[in-house]
């Protein structure tokens, strides 16, 4: 029997993905059987996410692009397309950012910027791929929310952040809801709190921002008392982009080690 989770013959673009999470999604794609693209801003690091790619066996598609530039969007969807013979199965909406910085000291810039990446960002890259996908009548979008869009993170203080990521848990349910006739499954994962590239962080970006006295409310309040790898969060994106999913769309998959049940 073939697994519901094989990805062989299946088709995928991850954006934000020369580091952390996204890297993560990247590897546990291809590993699973699907030909993937990326993006990220820096050609470099994305060309040393291909290289070791390429060691590994697997022949990912790297591009360089800002997901917050609509042209560069088009662009890079295109380029998507003409790499795998017009047909693209999986999108991971992973690019995102956040400011710590409490309500009195964050700026009109750093508002704008966080939902000019985390919410509008998505919402451009999700029109553009589901027009392929409505045609092909098939695919599956993954959004990569927070644990942060569900509760409010302490003792950092990040209200732009926070209300950015409840807006893609939302914007996941209502295109779920749109595109279900189409054959277009959209979910998102809410991740806590993740050790990425050496720095315990709840997402990738937030590294400089790592201080160890955030270990009291981040770790200590966790029933599994530690933080999560990317490697064990990345399963997550595989199950719901293959058809082990398939009767799941418009939900928001939790994994923070018990954080936000307590």
């Amino acid at each position: 029997m073939t697994s519901p989770f094989d990805l062989t013959g299946r088709t995928a673009l991850v954006t934000g993905a020369n580091q952390g999470l996204g890297k993560a999604f990247v590897f546990a794609l291809a590993a699973a059987g699907a030909r993937v693209a990326f993006c990220g801003r820096r050609q470099q690091a994305n060309e040393a996410v291909a290289a070791e790619g390429a060691a590994a066996g697997h022949d990912l598609v790297p591009i360089t692009a800002d997901v917050t530039d609509d042209a560069r969007v088009d662009s890079m969807i295109a380029q998507t397309l003409d790499a795998f013979g017009g047909r693209l199965d999986v999108l991971v909406n992973n690019a995102g950012r956040c400011y710590h910085a409490p309500s009195f000291e964050l700026t009109d810039h750093q508002w704008s910027t966080i939902f000019d990446l985390n919410v509008r960002a998505v919402w451009k890259t999700s029109m553009g791929v589901a027009e392929v996908m409505r045609d092909q009548g098939s695919g599956s979008i993954i959004n990569i929310g927070s644990i942060s869009g569900l509760i409010v993170n302490r003792p950092q203080f990040q209200p732009a952040y926070n209300a950015s990521k409840a807006a893609v848990h939302h914007l996941t349910k209502s295109l779920a809801v749109e595109w279900a006739p189409y054959g277009i499954r959209v979910n998102a994962i809410a991740p806590g709190y993740v050790q990425a590239d050496g720095a315990p962080v709840d997402r990738p970006e937030l590294r400089r921002n790592w201080r160890p006295e955030f270990r009291r409310h981040w770790i200590e309040d966790a029933p599994q008392q530690r933080f999560a790898l990317p490697e064990e969060i990345a399963p997550s994106v595989v199950f719901l982009a293959s058809d082990a999913a398939s009767f799941i769309t418009g939900s928001v998959l939790v994994a923070d080690g018990g954080y936000t049940a307590v």
